[in-house]
């Protein structure tokens, strides 16, 4: 299908707490419920799946937990509450504001302008004169905001700790720090009583499967893993969990001046999909408190770290003490659709860095925090055991009484005797480390490792210019001055340089260490994905056991001496954590890390940098307050709306042939294609053609396609003919489930090189000629061609363009394409698919084709031997090199492609 569209390209401790909520911005995404028996609610309560779509089967099926998440009867959520309450008060809506404008001046204040810059503007003749607002400075402004309602209040607990250190009168030194906190409890009823996560909102975990039989299991969100399944069984029925998904981590307030820092605790609970989990816009992570980020000067050097452990674990006791009693009993709460339910909240993960999973296990940071492996085995594939929760709490208590047992320091234990997960109940807390694809895999293992050994075997000036080589592609960071100058990296860097790292090394170092590599990286893109089944899981344990099978080589080259690395060692357990609480996107530490913006560092600076977490915690407060009211107002103009979508959805009683299944039909989804809807660049000669696009043979490849598909034409296209020439084509991919919940919008372009201006204002940009996937049998592009078969091939596309009018009335655009050859046998040692141009009679094989036919665009990497050609560059390379690799590395999609072919 081919679209035209019009475009080408801190608080004191006594806050008020009054109906708070949290709502959040609504998500176009859709639906479906399948039927929960539920023998105790008057209305049948349904648990919303996502229609996902899986390539080969006609859908998903799905096993409910047979007993869990009843209903207890009807309430209002906190959205219902505040409507009902404005009603019988006969409020208006904008209160306390006087109407709409008003309030949307106050949503712009808060969110835009500090104390000081909010006064000035309220004082100004013109806002006074003329917009005439209720509020006539900052003061009488923050009492309106302050009425609004907000989240659960803030607390501040005092903590008190004694040090080893003497002053000058030999007392021992001490230090008062304070503890931010919030309710816990109240944070979950806040998170699942949102009436805008109904729609991603689950009470009861379901297995799902790609087949009816239910023989291969389908893993993405926490309710289809196991561990929800399995700690239903340890629950009364009927009995909803809200599986508890922690995350801390430390965190720099000042780059230039001070050491200020801050350690904040965020919380969120697997019932929210993923998918509205990791959109920090959405606010379905709160944070719920901050913890003494201290130097603890009262301390020796050598105490300090002991007592730094110690005033963690005290802190987080404090701050979870409410999940004990509401784990063991449940507590009734109002959830999003409406219905009570009995929610018992129980720690399920724990999201944090490596240091902090140490800190958190109570163990030293030269063991696994998750398992009892020595220290100096860390490199070999073993699969120790776990370590266990209730053995280490004895093994403490006994070294707190005085014993000497083995087994602490065989575990690497700290002497921290009250761990605040200890009386937490049904968590094991070594259990709910979750993988950390940021420190873990990207700037882990790829990164500071697989990268510094491959530079120390190519070396620096080889390696720079081998990415300087590397050819354009939409979308692609090109690191133009190469790799060796970049002094600060982020995660999007590292993820970047894998998308190249394959076939850019290729050649370039022993095929062991090109196996090493592709072991490595199909490691880190299984790790990526979304959903998985058996056969990504098993893709993720083979890429491991080859990299162990061929790591000596890094030894023999004198690039390692030991494997004994900790980020190397935490990759043995990624598949036992993704069986267990879904896929490892859902859980990366990249959340907190961009939470840290909104929740801590924009909260400081808005601070007068003095008592700062006093003032962080009002000020998050009020943004908060804002935040509710905006969604609040947007949920009651949106209530009609979402109730007709809710009716029209897809009635889950129809019948299925397995009665122990429900499920989900899928609609198929074409490729779409989408030009502009005028011409950018009308009229364009032949010649201009063949001399700007390099199309050298576009008349004889046009006179052929006519022959096939106009046969009855008998106009001969000449260098008289004028065309309608577009610069790209969007092609919009269906969605993939194991990569993303939405289409995918992906660029082929067409453009000539432009010169830069003659006054040197308007630099000028390469030419950009870009490969694509075509279909090699002149079909439409479809969902079934989303794979590496033989029905596919790589086409460099010169010439995106319509018929004149002169050869008759023909709606489909056209392509004009130079043929690479059909893909050859896989590279041995990296796996690459291998291809050249192809040619006729010593010229390149060019078709004009339907743009429709192509797939969507790739990626080839020349193949660069043991040393680069230096005069190969970004936007030559194309034209100087013979032979390529398709580099299926270039996205996850293109990855999944390949993996399905092989």
């Amino acid at each position: 299908m081919v679209r035209d569209t019009d475009d080408e390209d801190g608080a004191p401790a006594d806050f008020a707490y009054n109906d708070s909520f949290s709502p959040l911005r609504r998500s176009r995404s859709k639906s479906f419920d399948f039927e929960e028996d539920n023998p105790i609610a008057s209305k049948s309560r349904r648990v919303t799946v996502e229609d996902v779509t899986d390539k080969e089967d006609s859908g998903r099926y799905f096993e409910p937990y047979p007993e869990a998440g009843w209903t207890l009867g009807e309430g209002q959520t906190n959205f219902e509450k505040h409507q009902q309450y404005k009603e019988d008060e006969g409020e208006d809506k904008w209160a306390p504001f006087g109407n709409e404008e008003e309030w949307g001046l106050a949503e712009w204040l808060v969110k835009s302008l500090g104390q000081t810059k909010t006064d000035e503007f309220l004082k100004l003749p013109i806002t006074q004169n003329r917009t005439k607002p209720s509020f006539h400075n900052n003061r009488s402004f923050l009492q309106k905001v302050d009425v609004l309602p907000h989240g659960p209040a803030w607390n501040c607990k005092k903590v008190s700790i004694k040090g080893n250190r003497t002053d000058e009168n030999g007392q021992l030194l001490h230090e008062d720090l304070e503890l931010w906190t919030r309710d816990p409890v109240e944070c979950i009823k806040e998170l699942i009583g949102n009436p805008l996560f109904k729609e991603y909102m689950v009470y009861a975990p379901s297995r799902a499967y790609k087949d009816e039989a239910g023989t291969e299991r389908i893993i993405d969100d926490m309710w289809t893993a196991d561990w929800w399944w399995d700690k239903q069984k340890e629950l009364p029925e009927g009995a909803t969990i809200a599986p508890i998904i922690l995350a801390s981590d430390k965190t720099m307030l000042s780059q230039f001046r001070g050491d200020k820092s801050a350690w904040p605790v965020y919380l969120s609970i697997g019932n929210i999909a993923k998918e509205k989990r990791r959109q920090t816009s959405a606010r379905a992570t709160i944070l719920i408190g901050y913890l003494p980020a201290t130097k603890l000067d009262c301390f020796t050097s050598d105490a300090r770290s002991l007592a730094g452990y110690r005033l963690f674990h005290h802190c987080l006791s404090l701050l979870l003490e409410p999940l004990i009693a509401a784990g063991e009993d449940g507590v009734d709460m109002v959830c999003a659709d409406s219905f009570i339910r009995r929610v018992y909240p129980i720690l399920a993960a724990y999201v944090a860095d490596f240091p902090e999973q140490c800190l958190v296990a109570c163990c030293k940071e030269n063991r696994c925090p998750k398992c009892l492996v020595a220290a100096d085995e860390r490199g070999d594939p073993l699969n120790s055991l776990i370590r266990d929760p209730e053995l280490t709490k004895k093994i403490l208590e006994r070294r707190r009484s005085g014993q000497h047992p083995v087994e602490f320091d065989e575990y690497g234990l700290r002497p921290v005797y009250k761990p605040f997960w200890a009386n937490l109940p049904h968590t094991d807390i070594f259990l709910a480390f979750t993988p950390d694809l940021l420190h873990q895999l990207h700037k882990g293992v790829f990164k500071d490792h697989l990268v510094k050994w491959c530079l120390d075997i190519v070396g620096e000036t080889e390696l720079d210019a081998r990415f300087k080589a590397i050819p354009d592609y939409p979308g692609l960071r090109h690191f133009k001055k190469g790799i060796s100058s970049v002094k600060q990296w982020t995660g999007t860097e590292h993820k970047e340089m894998q998308r190249v790292f394959m076939a850019l090394i290729t050649g370039a170092v022993p095929s062991r260490v090109v196996i090493v590599t592709w072991a490595l990286l199909d490691f880190c893109y299984y790790a990526r994905l979304h959903t998985h089944t058996s056969e990504s899981l098993d893709g993720l344990e083979n890429a491991l056991a080859v990299f162990h099978a061929h790591k000596d080589v890094l030894q023999e080259l004198a690039v390692r001496e030991h494997f004994n690395i900790p980020k190397l060692h935490q990759l043995s357990h990624y598949v036992q954590s993704i069986k267990l609480f879904g896929a490892a996107d859902g859980f990366n530490t990249e959340l907190p890390e961009r939470l840290h913006i909104d929740f801590a560092k924009e909260a400081y600076r808005a601070s007068n940098k003095r008592d700062y977490e006093e003032q962080m915690v009002l000020w998050l407060q009020r943004q908060e307050a804002v935040f509710c009211r905006s969604t609040y107002l947007e949920w009651v103009a949106d209530r009609a709306a979402r109730q007709t979508e809710r009716e029209s959805e897809y009635d889950s009683d129809s019948d299925a042939e397995n009665e122990g299944f429900d499920v989900v039909p899928v609609v198929s989804q074409d490729i779409i294609h989408v030009l502009a809807k005028t011409a950018p660049h009308p009229r364009q000669s032949v010649q201009h053609l063949e001399t700007m696009h390099g199309a050298i043979d576009f008349l004889p490849a046009l006179k052929l396609f006519l022959q096939k598909h106009l046969p009855h034409n008998h106009i001969v296209p000449g260098p008289q003919d004028r065309f309608d020439i577009f610069r790209q084509v969007v092609i919009i991919l269906p969605p993939d489930p194991r990569v993303s919940e939405l289409p995918k919008c992906l660029r082929v372009r067409a453009t000539p090189e432009t010169l830069p201006s003659s006054s040197g204002r308007k630099p000028g940009s390469p030419k950009r000629f870009d490969m694509a996937l075509v279909s090699s049998d002149g079909i439409q592009a479809s969902k079934a061609l989303l794979t590496l078969n033989a029905a596919v091939r790589v086409a460099q596309v010169r010439v995106l363009f319509r018929l004149p009018r002169q050869f008759g009335a023909y709606s489909r655009p056209l392509a004009y394409v130079e043929w690479f050859t059909p893909f050859r046998e896989p590279d041995e040692s990296s796996g690459l698919r291998q291809i050249s141009r192809s040619t006729r009679h010593l010229r390149r094989n060019s078709a004009v084709i339907h743009v429709d036919e192509i797939i969507r665009p790739c990626h080839l990497i020349p193949k660069m031997g043991q040393s680069v050609n230096p005069t190969w560059t970004s936007a030559n390379v194309y034209e100087l090199a013979s032979e390529f690799y398709l580099n299926t590395f270039i996205d996850l999609e293109t990855f999944c492609m390949s993996t399905t072919s092989t």
